[in-house]
């Protein structure tokens, strides 16, 4: 009897398990959703300590991860680095040789490094000695049409000012961010607010389109003499470019910028963030910037752990060549839990109803990255029951034709149905 007892005792305090949410059961939630009509969707739903999921839908099936690919990113980042270098340096008398770690915070128009600016600002003479590098403008599978918009900055060694001109109106007077690309922009009645030829730092405006309360962020073109002149013409100090491998001794300049740029990434899902953690990556373990090279070791270096293998092409999610499975999602989110901790995770994640991404998203105690890409929404990541249990969960519908609206109020339903049942 004591036996039997104990049994019963087992069976009911064990969680939920796949058998409670059969694929048919999942059907049939998901046909009641009418922004999901003939989308491709896959669901995987976990505790975090246990093995076996307790929902899953397709999960083994590939999708379009849209930005749910920074949280392989993220991962990476994370167990690559303690403290984020900002650059390398050497000091020789008033002459500070600089190079860069891929650090991209640099003047930039929403997370500005204080720190790296003022290391700088206070020098006599700098000379940036150029990493080794075979980073693309843009990655594979970028539309070539996004080349004007902020979330398709170029990515490069050393960004500064995030690789774009802001402009915004001041007394209904254009101003721009920096200054010196003021001969490059052209007035132009027929242009649409602020736009960027394709090949050339040219830019052309209309302030009959450009509503006064707007400031516009437009990528430049960028090389490393470009990066030297806006250095030099914002610190008004001599920068020099040196094109010789010389053999110094670098130390490393950490500004502890980890929370800022970490919700950058995660929180405003920033694409130039994401890719220049990529370049960081590579630059500390190969000492050159290759992303492709990066992500190869990485796909090589995760093996054993994820369930099936990615086709992985960038590190922001803007390319359409990425592929993941739910249930690859799923084993990502629990190796950042076990590497940061819940309480990183409150902090640097989006949080439903408050802050990032998921602000409007009507849940409770959910912490989450979404990936939007034409036709594709996802979310992925954390919520915590009233009893405290952490479950992990993935998201991911492609190719639907309803609204993003309509697909994030279907996402929430559904994820509201399991909530109700996992307390």
């Amino acid at each position: 009897m004591r036996h039997s007892i104990t049994a019963l005792f087992l069976l009911f305090s064990l969680p939920l398990s796949a058998q409670n949410f059969s694929e048919r059961k999942i059907s049939r939630m998901l046909d009641k959703i009418e922004a999901f009509n003939q989308a491709h969707i896959g669901i995987s739903i976990a505790g975090l300590k246990t093995l076996e999921p307790i929902a899953a839908y397709q999960a083994d099936h590939y999708m379009t991860p849209a930005s749910n690919i920074k949280l392989l990113t993220f991962l990476a980042a994370v167990e690559s680095f303690d403290s984020l270098p900002a650059i390398y340096y050497q000091q020789n008398d008033s002459i500070t040789h600089f190079k860069s770690t891929g650090y991209p915070l640099l003047l930039h128009p929403f997370y500005p490094d204080p720190k790296l600016l003022s290391f700088l600002k206070n020098k006599q003479s700098l000379v940036y000695h150029k990493p080794k590098s075979n980073l693309k403008r843009h990655g594979p599978g970028w539309s070539w049409d996004d080349y004007s918009y902020y979330y398709a900055a170029e990515t490069s060694p050393f960004p500064i000012y995030g690789n774009t001109l802001q402009g915004f109106r001041d007394h209904n007077a254009p101003k721009f961010i920096p200054g010196s690309f003021e001969t490059l922009l052209t007035r132009d009645t027929l242009a649409i607010n602020l736009k960027r030829e394709r090949f050339k730092n040219r830019f052309h405006y209309n302030p009959k389109k450009w509503n006064v309360s707007d400031t516009l962020y437009r990528p430049f073109i960028t090389s490393d003499n470009i990066f030297v002149s806006l250095l030099k013409d914002h610190l008004n100090l001599p920068v020099h470019l040196s094109n010789e491998s010389e053999n110094l001794e670098w130390k490393v300049l950490y500004t502890n910028q980890e929370e800022l740029l970490y919700k950058a990434l995660l929180q405003e899902s920033d694409n130039g963030v994401a890719e220049a953690l990529l370049a960081m990556i590579s630059q500390k373990s190969f000492d050159e910037m290759d992303i492709k090279r990066t992500i190869n070791t990485l796909k090589s270096e995760w093996e054993e752990w994820l369930p099936d293998p990615l086709e992985w092409a960038d590190g922001s999610g803007i390319s359409r060549y990425n592929m993941i499975t739910p249930r690859t999602v799923i084993a990502a989110l629990k190796k950042i839990y076990y590497k940061v901790g819940l309480k990183q995770i409150k902090n640097y994640f989006p949080q439903s109803g408050f802050s990032g991404t998921i602000k409007n998203f009507n849940l409770k105690n959910v912490f989450a990255k979404t990936g939007t890409l034409r036709h594709n929404h996802n979310l992925s990541g954390y919520w915590i029951s009233p009893s405290g249990e952490i479950y992990i969960f993935s998201v991911m519908v492609n190719h639907f034709t309803a609204s993003t609206d309509e697909v994030r109020n279907g996402i929430s339903l559904l994820l509201k149905k399991f909530q109700k049942r996992l307390k």
